[in-house]
Protein backbone atom coordinates (compact mmCIF):
# COMPACT_ATOMS: atom_id res chain seq x y z
CA UNK A 1 0.00 0.00 0.00
CA UNK A 2 2.84 2.34 0.75
CA UNK A 3 4.85 1.80 -2.30
CA UNK A 4 1.50 1.97 -4.21
CA UNK A 5 0.53 5.62 -2.94
CA UNK A 6 4.45 6.77 -3.05
CA UNK A 7 4.05 6.05 -6.91
CA UNK A 8 0.62 7.97 -7.19
CA UNK A 9 2.00 11.08 -5.43
CA UNK A 10 5.01 10.95 -7.37
CA UNK A 11 3.71 10.41 -11.19
CA UNK A 12 0.97 13.25 -10.05
CA UNK A 13 -1.84 10.27 -10.10
CA UNK A 14 -3.52 11.17 -6.43
CA UNK A 15 -6.68 11.95 -8.11
CA UNK A 16 -6.80 8.84 -10.21
CA UNK A 17 -5.80 6.72 -7.61
CA UNK A 18 -8.12 8.15 -4.53
CA UNK A 19 -11.29 6.68 -6.12
CA UNK A 20 -10.05 3.06 -5.80
CA UNK A 21 -8.61 3.26 -2.62
CA UNK A 22 -11.66 4.62 -1.35
CA UNK A 23 -13.78 1.74 -2.73
CA UNK A 24 -11.21 -0.71 -1.33
CA UNK A 25 -11.25 0.78 1.93
CA UNK A 26 -15.17 1.01 1.84
CA UNK A 27 -15.20 -3.04 1.64
CA UNK A 28 -13.02 -3.15 4.85
CA UNK A 29 -15.39 -1.32 6.65
CA UNK A 30 -13.80 2.05 6.33
CA UNK A 31 -15.12 5.35 5.17
CA UNK A 32 -14.70 9.28 5.71
CA UNK A 33 -17.05 10.84 7.86
CA UNK A 34 -17.84 14.02 9.84
CA UNK A 35 -17.90 14.38 14.22
CA UNK A 36 -20.63 16.49 13.41
CA UNK A 37 -22.82 13.66 14.97
CA UNK A 38 -20.74 12.99 17.55
CA UNK A 39 -20.50 16.83 18.83
CA UNK A 40 -24.33 16.97 18.78
CA UNK A 41 -24.18 14.15 21.29
CA UNK A 42 -21.66 15.89 23.52
CA UNK A 43 -23.67 19.17 23.40
CA UNK A 44 -26.52 17.77 24.65
CA UNK A 45 -24.38 16.09 27.29
CA UNK A 46 -25.22 12.63 26.58
CA UNK A 47 -21.20 12.61 25.91
CA UNK A 48 -18.84 13.29 28.82
CA UNK A 49 -15.39 12.67 29.96
CA UNK A 50 -13.85 13.08 26.69
CA UNK A 51 -11.60 15.54 24.75
CA UNK A 52 -11.28 14.77 21.11
CA UNK A 53 -7.25 14.54 19.72
CA UNK A 54 -6.88 16.83 16.87
CA UNK A 55 -3.58 15.07 15.27
CA UNK A 56 -1.76 17.01 12.43
CA UNK A 57 0.27 15.36 10.41
CA UNK A 58 2.63 17.10 8.14
CA UNK A 59 5.71 15.15 8.23
CA UNK A 60 5.92 11.25 7.02
CA UNK A 61 2.22 11.49 6.93
CA UNK A 62 1.51 7.83 5.57
CA UNK A 63 3.72 6.21 8.22
CA UNK A 64 2.75 8.52 11.38
CA UNK A 65 -1.05 7.63 9.99
CA UNK A 66 -0.43 4.06 10.62
CA UNK A 67 1.42 4.56 14.16
CA UNK A 68 -1.85 6.27 14.32
CA UNK A 69 -4.17 3.47 13.53
CA UNK A 70 -1.83 1.33 15.54
CA UNK A 71 -2.23 2.87 18.70
CA UNK A 72 -5.99 3.53 18.23
CA UNK A 73 -6.14 -0.10 17.70
CA UNK A 74 -4.42 -1.71 21.03
CA UNK A 75 -6.57 1.41 23.04
CA UNK A 76 -9.74 0.84 21.40
CA UNK A 77 -9.86 4.34 20.12
CA UNK A 78 -12.31 6.06 17.41
CA UNK A 79 -13.02 9.40 18.66
CA UNK A 80 -10.03 11.14 16.83
CA UNK A 81 -9.07 13.58 14.54
CA UNK A 82 -6.33 13.57 11.39
CA UNK A 83 -5.96 17.34 10.18
CA UNK A 84 -3.71 19.13 8.16
CA UNK A 85 -3.48 23.11 8.37
CA UNK A 86 -3.71 25.07 4.84
CA UNK A 87 -0.55 26.39 6.31
CA UNK A 88 0.92 23.06 6.39
CA UNK A 89 -0.33 22.01 2.93
CA UNK A 90 1.79 25.08 1.49
CA UNK A 91 4.95 24.13 3.10
CA UNK A 92 5.13 20.54 3.19
CA UNK A 93 3.43 20.29 -0.46
CA UNK A 94 0.72 17.88 0.32
CA UNK A 95 -2.84 17.83 -1.54
CA UNK A 96 -6.15 17.33 0.08
CA UNK A 97 -6.09 14.27 -2.43
CA UNK A 98 -2.83 13.25 -1.19
CA UNK A 99 -3.46 13.55 2.55
CA UNK A 100 -6.69 11.24 1.97
CA UNK A 101 -4.60 8.96 0.27
CA UNK A 102 -2.30 8.48 3.03
CA UNK A 103 -5.09 8.46 6.18
CA UNK A 104 -7.10 5.82 3.96
CA UNK A 105 -4.18 4.08 3.04
CA UNK A 106 -2.64 3.82 6.33
CA UNK A 107 -6.17 2.80 7.99
CA UNK A 108 -6.22 -0.23 5.33
CA UNK A 109 -2.08 -1.79 5.75
CA UNK A 110 -2.92 -1.75 9.56
CA UNK A 111 -6.43 -3.56 8.95
CA UNK A 112 -8.44 -0.41 11.22
CA UNK A 113 -11.77 -0.58 11.24
CA UNK A 114 -14.64 2.54 11.27
CA UNK A 115 -14.69 6.04 10.50
CA UNK A 116 -12.12 8.29 9.93
CA UNK A 117 -12.27 11.81 10.59
CA UNK A 118 -10.12 14.10 8.43
CA UNK A 119 -9.93 17.57 8.95
CA UNK A 120 -9.06 20.75 7.64
CA UNK A 121 -7.53 22.97 9.82
CA UNK A 122 -6.96 26.85 10.03
CA UNK A 123 -8.20 27.57 6.98
CA UNK A 124 -7.55 31.17 7.33
CA UNK A 125 -8.75 34.10 5.55
CA UNK A 126 -6.25 37.14 6.45
CA UNK A 127 -7.00 39.46 3.76
CA UNK A 128 -10.38 40.30 2.06
CA UNK A 129 -9.42 40.88 -1.77
CA UNK A 130 -11.51 38.99 -4.20
CA UNK A 131 -8.41 36.51 -4.88
CA UNK A 132 -8.10 35.33 -1.24
CA UNK A 133 -11.51 34.75 -0.92
CA UNK A 134 -11.15 32.64 -4.48
CA UNK A 135 -8.11 30.78 -2.87
CA UNK A 136 -10.30 29.89 -0.01
CA UNK A 137 -13.57 28.63 -1.68
CA UNK A 138 -11.20 26.43 -3.87
CA UNK A 139 -9.49 24.90 -1.25
CA UNK A 140 -12.73 24.15 0.38
CA UNK A 141 -14.49 22.79 -2.83
CA UNK A 142 -11.17 20.51 -3.50
CA UNK A 143 -11.24 19.26 0.75
CA UNK A 144 -14.68 18.58 0.30
CA UNK A 145 -14.16 16.21 -2.41
CA UNK A 146 -11.18 14.45 -1.21
CA UNK A 147 -12.82 13.88 2.13
CA UNK A 148 -12.66 16.40 4.19
CA UNK A 149 -15.37 16.53 6.15
CA UNK A 150 -14.14 19.05 9.16
CA UNK A 151 -13.25 22.16 8.59
CA UNK A 152 -11.94 25.13 10.63
CA UNK A 153 -12.42 28.52 8.93
CA UNK A 154 -10.37 31.01 10.95
CA UNK A 155 -10.86 34.75 10.24
CA UNK A 156 -9.05 35.66 13.28
CA UNK A 157 -6.48 37.62 11.42
CA UNK A 158 -8.86 39.86 10.21
CA UNK A 159 -10.87 42.74 12.81
CA UNK A 160 -14.00 41.37 14.77
CA UNK A 161 -16.32 42.61 12.57
CA UNK A 162 -15.15 41.12 9.46
CA UNK A 163 -13.95 37.73 11.21
CA UNK A 164 -18.36 37.24 12.19
CA UNK A 165 -18.93 38.50 8.10
CA UNK A 166 -16.53 35.93 6.54
CA UNK A 167 -16.97 33.07 9.02
CA UNK A 168 -20.52 33.51 8.13
CA UNK A 169 -19.71 33.51 4.79
CA UNK A 170 -17.86 30.42 4.49
CA UNK A 171 -20.26 28.54 7.01
CA UNK A 172 -22.73 29.08 3.85
CA UNK A 173 -20.34 28.53 1.18
CA UNK A 174 -19.41 24.64 3.07
CA UNK A 175 -23.09 24.06 3.61
CA UNK A 176 -24.07 25.12 -0.23
CA UNK A 177 -21.08 23.40 -1.80
CA UNK A 178 -21.01 20.33 0.90
CA UNK A 179 -21.99 16.26 -0.63
CA UNK A 180 -25.93 15.80 0.07
CA UNK A 181 -25.61 13.40 2.26
CA UNK A 182 -23.11 14.78 4.89
CA UNK A 183 -23.21 16.93 7.68
CA UNK A 184 -19.91 18.83 8.00
CA UNK A 185 -18.70 19.54 11.13
CA UNK A 186 -17.60 23.55 10.97
CA UNK A 187 -15.21 25.44 12.88
CA UNK A 188 -14.88 29.06 13.65
CA UNK A 189 -12.05 31.09 15.54
CA UNK A 190 -12.26 34.08 17.63
CA UNK A 191 -9.11 35.07 18.43
CA UNK A 192 -5.55 34.53 16.79
CA UNK A 193 -3.55 31.49 18.98
CA UNK A 194 -0.16 33.19 20.30
CA UNK A 195 -2.09 36.60 20.67
CA UNK A 196 -3.90 38.05 23.06
CA UNK A 197 -6.18 35.46 25.42
CA UNK A 198 -10.32 35.51 24.17
CA UNK A 199 -12.43 37.12 26.66
CA UNK A 200 -15.93 35.93 27.59
CA UNK A 201 -17.30 39.12 26.16
CA UNK A 202 -15.57 38.67 22.58
CA UNK A 203 -17.04 34.95 22.69
CA UNK A 204 -20.58 36.09 23.28
CA UNK A 205 -20.08 38.64 20.62
CA UNK A 206 -18.68 35.83 18.25
CA UNK A 207 -21.16 33.22 19.18
CA UNK A 208 -24.28 35.37 19.04
CA UNK A 209 -23.84 36.47 15.38
CA UNK A 210 -22.11 33.18 14.02
CA UNK A 211 -24.42 30.41 13.46
CA UNK A 212 -23.64 26.74 12.45
CA UNK A 213 -20.17 25.78 14.42
CA UNK A 214 -19.86 22.75 15.32
CA UNK A 215 -16.67 24.17 18.36
CA UNK A 216 -14.90 27.24 17.88
CA UNK A 217 -10.86 27.78 18.96
CA UNK A 218 -10.19 30.73 21.37
CA UNK A 219 -6.74 31.79 22.56
CA UNK A 220 -5.72 30.59 26.09
CA UNK A 221 -2.08 31.05 26.44
CA UNK A 222 -0.92 29.03 23.80
CA UNK A 223 0.97 29.45 20.51
CA UNK A 224 1.52 27.22 17.57
CA UNK A 225 4.69 25.49 18.16
CA UNK A 226 5.36 26.72 21.51
CA UNK A 227 7.95 29.76 22.61
CA UNK A 228 11.12 28.55 21.15
CA UNK A 229 14.21 29.76 23.55
CA UNK A 230 17.49 31.05 22.19
CA UNK A 231 18.77 27.34 23.41
CA UNK A 232 16.19 25.66 21.10
CA UNK A 233 14.00 24.54 23.66
CA UNK A 234 10.49 25.01 24.98
CA UNK A 235 9.17 27.43 27.37
CA UNK A 236 6.84 26.70 29.71
CA UNK A 237 3.40 28.59 29.91
CA UNK A 238 1.28 28.70 32.32
CA UNK A 239 -2.32 27.83 30.38
CA UNK A 240 -5.16 29.55 31.78
CA UNK A 241 -7.59 26.41 32.52
CA UNK A 242 -10.01 28.72 34.41
CA UNK A 243 -10.39 30.38 31.60
CA UNK A 244 -10.82 27.77 29.30
CA UNK A 245 -13.62 26.54 31.55
CA UNK A 246 -15.76 29.63 31.92
CA UNK A 247 -15.22 29.86 27.81
CA UNK A 248 -16.09 26.48 27.22
CA UNK A 249 -19.12 27.12 29.33
CA UNK A 250 -20.26 29.94 26.96
CA UNK A 251 -19.82 27.79 23.92
CA UNK A 252 -22.17 25.42 24.90
CA UNK A 253 -24.43 27.87 25.82
CA UNK A 254 -24.80 29.30 22.32
CA UNK A 255 -25.40 25.56 21.18
CA UNK A 256 -21.86 24.55 20.42
CA UNK A 257 -19.84 21.68 21.67
CA UNK A 258 -17.05 23.29 23.44
CA UNK A 259 -14.00 24.83 22.48
CA UNK A 260 -10.97 23.57 20.33
CA UNK A 261 -7.35 23.91 22.11
CA UNK A 262 -4.70 25.03 19.71
CA UNK A 263 -1.20 24.73 19.79
CA UNK A 264 -1.23 22.37 22.66
CA UNK A 265 1.59 19.35 21.48
CA UNK A 266 4.78 21.92 23.28
CA UNK A 267 2.99 21.96 26.52
CA UNK A 268 4.31 20.00 29.64
CA UNK A 269 2.60 16.44 29.87
CA UNK A 270 1.23 17.17 33.50
CA UNK A 271 -0.85 20.22 31.69
CA UNK A 272 -2.79 18.04 29.23
CA UNK A 273 -4.74 16.29 31.93
CA UNK A 274 -5.69 19.69 33.28
CA UNK A 275 -7.25 20.30 29.51
CA UNK A 276 -9.19 17.21 30.05
CA UNK A 277 -10.46 18.16 33.70
CA UNK A 278 -11.76 21.10 32.68
CA UNK A 279 -13.67 19.75 29.72
CA UNK A 280 -11.98 21.15 26.53
CA UNK A 281 -13.82 19.84 23.20
CA UNK A 282 -11.04 19.29 21.14
CA UNK A 283 -7.03 19.45 21.60
CA UNK A 284 -4.86 20.27 18.49
CA UNK A 285 -1.39 18.38 18.34
CA UNK A 286 0.92 19.15 15.57
CA UNK A 287 4.63 20.13 16.31
CA UNK A 288 5.56 17.21 19.08
CA UNK A 289 5.15 15.07 16.54
CA UNK A 290 7.80 16.37 14.12
CA UNK A 291 10.01 17.00 16.72
CA UNK A 292 10.04 13.13 17.83
CA UNK A 293 10.72 12.38 13.87
CA UNK A 294 13.28 14.69 13.29
CA UNK A 295 15.17 14.90 16.46
CA UNK A 296 14.82 10.95 16.25
CA UNK A 297 18.40 9.04 16.24
CA UNK A 298 16.91 6.84 13.62
CA UNK A 299 16.36 10.35 12.06
CA UNK A 300 18.90 10.37 9.06
CA UNK A 301 21.79 12.33 9.86
CA UNK A 302 23.14 13.69 6.12
CA UNK A 303 19.24 14.45 5.56
CA UNK A 304 18.86 16.42 8.82
CA UNK A 305 21.75 18.55 7.97
CA UNK A 306 20.76 19.45 4.30
CA UNK A 307 17.17 20.37 5.43
CA UNK A 308 18.94 22.37 7.71
CA UNK A 309 21.04 24.06 5.59
CA UNK A 310 18.33 24.98 3.22
CA UNK A 311 16.41 27.28 5.57
CA UNK A 312 19.78 28.90 6.57
CA UNK A 313 20.31 29.43 3.11
CA UNK A 314 16.64 30.68 2.40
CA UNK A 315 15.27 32.42 5.05
CA UNK A 316 18.30 35.15 5.72
CA UNK A 317 16.01 37.79 6.72
CA UNK A 318 13.99 35.51 8.94
CA UNK A 319 16.96 34.46 10.74
CA UNK A 320 18.17 38.24 11.80
CA UNK A 321 15.08 37.96 14.23
CA UNK A 322 16.17 35.58 16.04
CA UNK A 323 18.67 35.00 18.78
CA UNK A 324 20.47 31.61 18.02
CA UNK A 325 20.89 29.22 14.80
CA UNK A 326 19.46 26.82 17.76
CA UNK A 327 16.21 28.81 18.08
CA UNK A 328 15.53 29.94 13.96
CA UNK A 329 16.07 25.91 13.10
CA UNK A 330 13.90 25.05 15.82
CA UNK A 331 11.50 27.26 14.35
CA UNK A 332 11.82 27.31 10.24
CA UNK A 333 12.73 23.82 9.79
CA UNK A 334 9.21 22.53 9.09
CA UNK A 335 9.81 24.93 5.91
CA UNK A 336 11.67 21.87 4.32
CA UNK A 337 9.74 19.56 4.51
CA UNK A 338 7.95 19.85 1.21
CA UNK A 339 11.18 20.79 -0.76
CA UNK A 340 12.76 17.22 0.57
CA UNK A 341 9.34 15.48 0.45
CA UNK A 342 10.84 12.89 -1.93
CA UNK A 343 13.84 12.22 0.29
CA UNK A 344 11.83 11.73 3.61
CA UNK A 345 9.33 8.92 1.35
CA UNK A 346 13.12 7.34 0.55
CA UNK A 347 13.94 6.88 4.16
CA UNK A 348 14.77 3.19 4.81
CA UNK A 349 12.44 0.80 5.50
CA UNK A 350 14.14 -0.39 8.87
CA UNK A 351 14.20 3.45 10.14
CA UNK A 352 11.19 4.38 9.67
CA UNK A 353 10.00 1.63 11.48
CA UNK A 354 11.69 2.67 14.38
CA UNK A 355 10.74 6.25 14.19
CA UNK A 356 7.23 4.95 13.98
CA UNK A 357 7.34 3.16 17.39
CA UNK A 358 8.40 6.12 19.19
CA UNK A 359 5.39 7.93 17.79
CA UNK A 360 2.90 4.76 18.41
CA UNK A 361 3.73 5.55 22.27
CA UNK A 362 3.15 8.98 21.87
CA UNK A 363 -0.29 8.68 20.13
CA UNK A 364 -1.68 6.15 22.67
CA UNK A 365 -0.66 8.85 25.68
CA UNK A 366 -2.98 10.80 24.35
CA UNK A 367 -5.53 8.33 23.75
CA UNK A 368 -5.64 7.84 27.27
CA UNK A 369 -5.49 11.24 29.08
CA UNK A 370 -8.32 12.48 26.65
CA UNK A 371 -10.79 9.66 27.38
CA UNK A 372 -10.23 8.67 23.73
CA UNK A 373 -9.54 5.08 24.62
CA UNK A 374 -12.33 2.50 24.56
CA UNK A 375 -14.58 4.72 22.70
CA UNK A 376 -14.78 2.15 20.00
CA UNK A 377 -17.95 1.14 20.71
CA UNK A 378 -19.60 4.44 21.36
CA UNK A 379 -18.72 5.74 18.11
CA UNK A 380 -19.64 2.61 15.81
CA UNK A 381 -23.15 3.31 17.69
CA UNK A 382 -23.46 6.58 16.34
CA UNK A 383 -22.02 5.70 13.13
CA UNK A 384 -23.66 2.18 11.87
Amino acid sequence: MRNTIQRAIFEGKQANVLPKVKNKASKKGIFLSSTALLYKEIAKGNITELSIPAFNIRTLTFDTACSIFKAAKKQKASAFILEIAKSEMEYTSQTPEEFVLCALGAAIKEKYKGPIFLQGDHFYLKETSEGAIKNLENLIIKSLKAGFYNIDIDCSGLSSENNIKYTNYFVDFIKKNKPQEVEVAIGGEVSSIGGANTTIQQLEQFLKNVQGLSKVACQTSTKHGGKVLASGKIEKVDVDFESIKKLGKIARQYGAAGIAQHGASTLQENQFEGLFKVGVLEVHLSTLFMDIILDSRYFLKDLKEQMYFYVLQNFTEQRKQFESDEQFIKVFRKKSIGVFKKNLWQIPKKNVKAISKELEEKFMFFFKVFGANNTRDLVKKLYT
